[in-house]
């Protein structure tokens, strides 16, 4: 199954990414980065001498069909070889798709480009890779770290058309399901550059969360669903043209929406979905259970979509699986909210929140609004910075040598810390 709607990425949807001053070591032409998402998938196309990013593009796993999480798809996969196998082919040939498009589109062939690195969270990479995808099924391997790295990547280069020796790279994973995304976003940030208390989440289906407390990183995974992309919600779809992506309530109780590009409103994508819920709230229709106060069983944003009780619900669970990730990594940390100094909110939805609404229902600490950054797609630009960088390897290690993973399921205060965070209220201390 492959993606017959790759859509070219908008220069606003990158990260800003500053190339090495002194160059790369490496004499390869072109090479590529790629993020591989639960549910989305994004890669950009660079010309390594330069340098400079020729063409980017954008869209859905098609391994969604498998399942919209993780653990479904590592579950078929680990029915039988010849699942697995199908599976991971899925994002290989989607990928080999977006590849085929960017090069046509930059005038060169895909056999010129030499180069690979690939970020994206754990099971991602192993299903992708075909190896020890079935090791994250055991709870004992929650927290180590696995090798994801093909030992031979010939499959790859001749899927893909690649060079005959290009270089693929499998960026580590930290351990567990955190993966090496959230690293590219560390990276991305600089977030181990600053002074302690510097917070970054990067929303998303599998959701990660990184606290720098001046000498440890600190990271966890939150199964953040697939809410926050704008899936399982009746209404839902991405941040992509057509999608309502502002929701601003009105002194009469009712609300104006804004949507991306303009035009007819096509459904209703993940800020939108944090702005309408706040919108409600503030409107006393919905209480900080997530039940509407009204009659109806569902409250109109337009003519044609609505949110309905199970969107609240479904909202409430990945935002609560945040706050609790969150609060422990804090804890932990010996940290208060009112310590963080820079919150960075990444992803495509990130992008796009209005904080103060995130805020207000707890999706957000309740920090003073400028020390929240909207960063956007962080995974990309990590991974486009180490493509460009001369040492990647050096500075990998030393990220992972400063980092601590904790499995919030193995952590018995993870439940209260959950529930606490189901309410539609400020995130409590």
């Amino acid at each position: 199954m492959a993606i017959d709607l790759w859509r070219v990425l908008r220069d606003d949807e990158y990260c800003p990414v500053q190339p090495p001053v002194s160059g790369r070591v490496s004499g390869a032409r072109y090479g590529v980065a790629i993020d591989l998402g639960t549910t989305q998938l994004r890669l950009s196309l660079w010309d390594l001498q330069t340098p400079k990013r020729l063409a980017g593009r954008s869209g859905l796993n098609p391994q969604m069909a498998q399942g919209a999480d993780v653990l479904t798809r590592l579950t078929k996969a680990a029915r039988s070889a010849q699942a697995a196998e199908h599976i991971g082919a899925l994002a290989q040939q989607a990928i080999g798709q977006a590849l085929a498009e960017m090069a046509a589109a930059s005038g060169i062939a895909l056999a010129e480009v030499d180069e690979v690195f690939l970020v994206g969270n754990t099971a991602m990479l192993s299903l992708l890779a075909g190896k020890n995808h079935a090791l994250l099924l055991q709870p004992e391997y929650w927290t180590q770290r696995l090798d994801c790295q093909p030992q031979d990547v010939s499959f790859l280069r001749t899927a893909w058309g690649v060079a005959e020796t290009a270089a693929i790279h499998f960026v580590p994973p930290l351990g567990g399901f955190v993966g090496s995304d959230v690293l590219a976003g560390v990276i991305a940030t600089r977030l181990t550059e600053q002074t302690p208390g510097a917070l970054l989440i990067d929303f998303g289906t599998n959701s990660e969360i990184a606290l720098w407390d001046g000498q440890v990183l600190r990271v966890t995974s939150a199964a953040g669903g697939p809410a926050f992309e704008g899936s399982g919600i009746a209404c839902g779809m991405p941040g992509e043209a057509g999608a309502i992506y502002r929701v601003r309530g009105q002194p009469d109780q009712t609300c104006e929406c804004e949507v991306l590009g303009g035009g007819a409103a096509l459904g209703l994508c993940g800020s939108g979905l944090v702005d309408g819920i706040a919108w409600l709230r503030r409107s006393d229709q919905l209480d900080k259970l997530g039940r509407f106060t009204t009659r109806g069983t569902s409250v109109q944003l337009m003519e044609h979509i609505a949110l309905h009780p199970r969107d609240i619900d479904v909202f409430q669970r990945a935002k609560a699986a945040i706050g609790a990730g969150v609060l422990w990594l804090c804890a932990q940390a010996g940290m208060p909210l009112t310590e963080l100094h820079r919150v960075c909110a990444c992803g495509a939805f990130g992008r796009l929140l209005d904080v103060v609404n995130a805020q207000s229902i707890g999706l957000l600490p309740s920090v003073p609004v400028p020390t929240v950054e909207l960063q956007g797609n962080t995974a990309l630009a990590g991974c486009e910075m180490l493509l460009l960088s001369k040492d990647a390897s050096h500075t990998l290690q030393a990220l992972l040598a400063s980092a601590q993973l904790h499995n919030m399921a193995q952590e018995s205060a993870y439940e209260r810390l959950f529930v606490e965070n189901l309410y539609l209220q400020p995130m409590q201390t």
